[in-house]
């Protein structure tokens, strides 16, 4: 796993951030309305999530959607369960190896 996700997950804000956006795709201001942070702290936290690449954006108009990038946020999870000897049992629960 590189740094920045590290950097990305460090953080409590931004995991929030992923949090919200793993139950559905969301628009700034809809993440904005779900957290007590300054529009302008969201959109570094935004920029972070993007460069590790833990987030996609998408534009309709003027308003820029914000998803899960799965394929990475997959690939991190099996990173930390084998960090931990952890692996997926056939139900997909983890547990110790």
């Amino acid at each position: 796993m590189s740094e920045s996700i590290f950097k990305a997950l460090a953080d409590p804000n931004r995991r929030e951030i992923l949090r919200l956006l793993g139950k559905r795709t969301m628009s700034a201001g809809e993440v904005a309305s779900n957290l007590t942070i300054a529009k302008s702290t969201l959109s570094s936290h935004f920029n972070i999530l993007k460069k590790a690449d833990l987030i996609q954006e998408e534009r309709n108009g003027t308003t820029i959607y914000y998803s899960l990038n799965m394929s990475v946020i997959e690939e991190v999870t099996a990173a930390v369960m084998n960090l931990f000897n952890i692996e997926r049992s056939d139900t997909g629960k983890g547990r110790e190896k």
